[in-house]
This record gives structure tokens, sequence and C-alpha cells, in this order.
């Protein structure tokens, strides 16, 4: 399969700029026409991809509540790619400060 394919013609490195960690955890989502509760699959300092048959439409805007540890986070983003009837990748938002060193240090990525 080529690397363009099923995935709206952007490739892996435009779509993640950032490593991420296979990690599941429940997240409460608001966004687009979709609201409910979906899993992690992995997650990173500059977004996520969660599973979800909600259809999330690339580009809009999504908050989500997650708990990380002993942490809740609310996390806004934007749908970066979907893939209908699996899941979508998001891309955090103003992702605060102290979110993001709790991010670094609860996925070990310093």
């Amino acid at each position: 399969m080529a690397e363009n394919e099923d995935n709206g013609g952007i490739s892996e490195s435009e779509r993640r700029r950032a490593d991420r960690k296979k990690l599941i955890v429940d997240v409460r989502f608001d966004g687009g026409d979709g609201t409910g509760i979906a899993n992690t699959r992995d997650i990173g300092l500059g977004g996520l991809y969660m599973t979800t048959t909600a259809p999330l439409d690339q580009g809009a805007p999504i908050m989500m509540t997650l708990n990380l540890g002993p942490r809740q986070m609310v996390i806004n983003g934007i749908v970066a790619y979907s893939d209908p009837g699996h899941g979508v990748g998001v891309r955090f938002k103003n992702l605060a400060p102290d979110d993001e060193q709790f991010l670094k240090d609860e996925l070990q990525l310093n």
C-alpha cells in the first residue's frame, strides 16, 4: 500500500509531529456532530488517536476529557484526520504548559 493511501493523502510524517506512546484510556469527547466516549490508541505531546465510530470530519474542533494517572485533563484539539467507522487522529490545540509537562512525565517523553 502506498504511504498516502487511505489517509486523505497525508503521509504519516506530515500527520504526526511528535512521538506517541501506545496508551489506552477512556476519552469523553464533544466535537463536530459527535459526542461520546472513545478509547485512545496512542497519545503524545502533539495529539492522540482515538477509536470511535462517531462521524468526525477533518478540521472539526473537538474537546476531550481524559483521566491519565491521578489527573483529569480537559484538552482542546482539531481532528487532523478521520478514518470513518474506525477513529480519528487529533492534534492538540493550545495545550496548557502544566498539562504538557504532565504528559512528558507520565509518558516518559523527556
